[in-house]
């Protein structure tokens, strides 16, 4: 029998440290019915009190990561077998629970339009918990993008909207239900349009894979854009005399009330510490850590799927296969957090938020995630000082627990037959 008026129970973590208002204090976190509650309200309100207390043993407690460009992983790509996208988001949304992500996007890169009508009703909105990980929306990522900067994108199926405009982008998409990001060049006609009604209806507007310089960079903010993919990677070189998209970090042609986020893959390999430096030191606050994770993340080393791209994973690094070009990262968000805060030598408050706060913000949700402010869903984990994952909650639940889980993983074998196993984390 619980105490509360509402006659819920509640749960008090102690002896631990959370993150809160961009300082790391030492607080007692309540939770009741999936959501962070003012402990003043209870006591003095209602005359409650704790039904159930979690010793956190000195740990730091963190809002869940948020993964906002994420391909697939263990064995599965978003990108490609529309029939088996639901089991697959299923498997990647549980096994990233080992890593601290509580929420995620879905990303499909570019693909035919067929492609796109098959898996977009696929991936649909959903709230985590044992099962795994919050769907906050697909990331489209192409292909509406430079030819130039296609990275591993497949040449043959990128697009512009500049002749058709909008009915461009919906005859290829079919339908924008449960997207959350859409990235794009915003360098051809017509951008304007496309990005003005892609905000209208709620789509955040990325920049990416593209050869635009400032001016259409900035244009293209003027009109709603406000997230950039993966800074630095498929994009025209930074020049002082035209910074390019990179600028956008440091310009004073913004709207006063349009805010910049940039992605960042932090894995050691896409982007050098030098870089991460620069970026985060020049626009703090709009760092948002990304995996761009692909199939392979979670596999040994060898060929792997990226869409109906060929990946092949060496030390690390995944490549076109038979080419140098980076194809996604084998990266978890635990280890870009890690990698960030080494590199760019922040505050463990700046790490956790580069991966927490400021994708909520970007996706226009602190409401309900990416802080541990009142009223907001009680998605968190616990990390010790070294930024290491021990537990991991969704809705106050805990759903994963570092010393008893193992993850699955689907492989391939050499006659494309996929085996199911699970490994420890």
């Amino acid at each position: 029998m619980t105490s509360t008026t509402s006659k819920l129970p509640v749960t008090k973590f102690k002896n631990c440290r959370i993150l809160v208002n961009h300082k790391i204090i030492r607080e007692d976190l309540w939770v009741r019915d999936g959501k962070i509650i003012n402990p003043e309200k209870l006591f003095y309100g209602e005359k409650g009190h704790a039904d159930k207390e979690v010793d956190c043993g000195n740990c730091i407690i963190s809002p869940g990561y948020i993964d906002t460009q994420i391909n697939g992983g263990f064995g599965v790509d978003f990108s490609s077998d529309a029939h088996k996208v639901k089991d697959g988001l299923l498997l990647v949304a549980r096994n990233i629970l080992s890593h601290g992500v509580t929420s995620y996007c879905p990303t499909v890169i570019t693909s035919t339009p067929e492609t796109y009508k098959e898996i977009i009703p696929e991936i649909k909105k959903q709230e985590g918990g044992p099962h795994g990980a919050s769907v906050l929306g697909i990331h489209l990522e192409g292909p509406f993008i430079s030819e130039e900067k296609k990275g591993a994108h497949p040449i043959d199926l990128i697009k512009t909207y500049e002749d058709n405009g909008f009915k461009e982008v919906m005859d290829t998409y079919s339908t924008l239900e449960n997207v959350a990001i859409i990235t794009l060049a915003p360098e051809f006609g017509n951008a304007d349009v496309v990005i003005e009604e892609l905000t209208r209806k709620g789509v955040v507007v990325s920049l990416g894979h593209s050869e635009a310089n400032l001016e259409e960079a900035e244009e293209a903010v003027q009109h709603g854009a406000r997230f950039i993919t993966h800074l630095f990677n498929a994009m025209g070189p930074f020049h002082h005399r035209d910074p390019g998209i990179v600028g956008l970090l440091t310009s004073d042609n913004i709207p006063s009330d349009q805010e910049i986020f940039y992605g960042m893959i932090a894995d050691g390999i896409h982007t050098n510490p030098a870089a991460l430096r620069i970026a985060h030191r020049s626009h703090p606050d709009g760092m948002v850590l990304v995996t761009d994770a692909m199939a392979a993340m979670g596999l040994p080393s060898g060929r792997h799927q990226l869409g109906s791209v060929a990946v092949d994973v060496v030390h690390r690094r995944a490549s076109v296969a038979g080419t140098t070009t980076l194809s996604g990262s084998i990266a978890t968000m635990d280890d870009c957090v890690r990698h960030f805060k080494e590199a760019t030598r922040c505050t463990i408050e700046q790490a956790l938020e580069a991966a927490t706060l400021h994708p909520a913000q970007m996706l226009r949700i602190t409401d309900r995630k990416g802080t541990l402010e009142y009223d907001t869903d009680a998605d968190f984990i616990f990390v010790d000082d070294d930024l290491n994952v021990s537990y991991t909650y969704i809705a106050g639940e805990l759903v994963w627990d570092n010393s008893k889980d193992k993850i699955e993983v689907i492989q391939r074998s050499e006659d494309d037959e996929e085996i199911e196993y699970a490994r420890d984390v």
